[in-house]
């Protein structure tokens, strides 16, 4: 009997709990697989926020960080004071609105008209070509439309086939806000669908089928079934865009911009780029930025409180 209860002690000691030590060791190759990542959050997005602290300083690159003289508040109360900042917020809130309203729901139509399509030879063709742009930079994406829009460029050539004159569009302010938002249809409009596509790929089809039965039609089908069922996907993407709503893309509006553009398309990030980098305004232009993510940050807070008084789940 004694022998039976000493063979069966090492199995009674499975149950106890291990330390972390231990399970950190048991676990040790996907720990090894995870260390990249975690070092690439700590190198590039962790360790950076600490060098906000300039934002309170006048900060001086040979004094360093801990030598250079502390002003408080003075750096945003720059932002508030100088009419040039207040002219750029003012084009950055513009631009940012005007893609929430016309590129923020191009992919959502586009994955319905997809999910539409009955052939499914035809519709992976159909998402290969509008996720293809997704994968070219901005730069050839600006240098295409370059060429598409410069005075001897193809559009130019097909208006004045048709008797009217040609435009500069590259350097014609008005129309720099509505080519902005062509190019980023354009380019990220395919690869945005995904999300939504695997939305839609939870819907209830027992529910379309009796719609069908009921005699619903198509855009009935849509508006009624279809879109209350993604409405949670399309809360939260739209939360998580409100909270970037200061960042209007540094890289395609950088690379558009010209003498004659720039009083439309000078945003935050161009000119913390041209006050950081090209003036060494080092304070003042962390200050923006920071001002920047704190705007952002109250909007996705503001947004997410909405969103749940609505009746939707929200981010938190």
């Amino acid at each position: 009997m004694s022998k039976v209860l000493t063979k069966s002690r090492p199995f009674e000691s499975t149950n106890v709990p291990r330390t972390w030590s231990s399970k950190l060791w048991r676990e040790r190759y996907i720990f090894l697989l995870l260390l990249p990542g975690l070092i690439y959050f700590l190198t590039f997005k962790i360790i950076p926020v600490f060098g906000n602290i300039i934002a309170f300083q006048e900060f001086n690159p040979f004094k360093g960080i801990w030598a250079s003289a502390w002003v408080g508040l003075d750096n945003f109360k720059r932002i508030f004071e100088d009419t040039e900042v207040l002219k750029v917020l003012r084009n950055t809130l513009y631009i940012s609105f005007t893609q929430i309203v016309f590129v923020f729901p191009a992919p959502i139509f586009l994955a319905i008209m997809l999910n539409e399509v009955a052939n499914s030879k035809v519709k992976r063709i159909i998402q290969s070509v509008v996720y293809l742009p997704h994968f070219f930079s901005w730069v050839v994406i600006i240098s295409i439309a370059t060429i598409f829009l410069k005075p001897e460029g193809i559009i130019n050539q097909i208006l004045e086939s048709l008797g009217y004159n040609w435009v500069s569009f590259m350097t014609n302010s008005h129309l720099f806000v509505p080519i902005v938002i062509v190019e980023l249809i354009w380019k990220e409009t395919g690869w945005s669908t995904i999300i939504f596509l695997a939305a839609l790929a939870s819907l209830n089809t027992e529910l379309l089928e009796a719609s069908i039965v009921d005699g619903a039609g198509r855009w009935k089908r849509i508006w009624s079934i279809i879109l209350p069922s993604i409405s949670g996907t399309i809360v939260i993407l739209l939360i998580l865009r409100l909270g970037t709503v200061l960042d209007s893309g540094f890289e395609q509006i950088f690379l558009m911009l010209n003498p004659f553009n720039k009083e439309i398309g000078n945003v935050l990030d161009t000119f913390v780029y041209e006050k950081g980098i090209k003036q060494s305004d080092f304070s003042f232009s962390t200050a923006v930025g920071l001002f920047k993510g704190v705007v952002g940050l109250v909007l996705v807070l503001g947004a997410n409180r909405i969103a749940k008084r609505f009746g939707h789940d929200g981010l938190f």
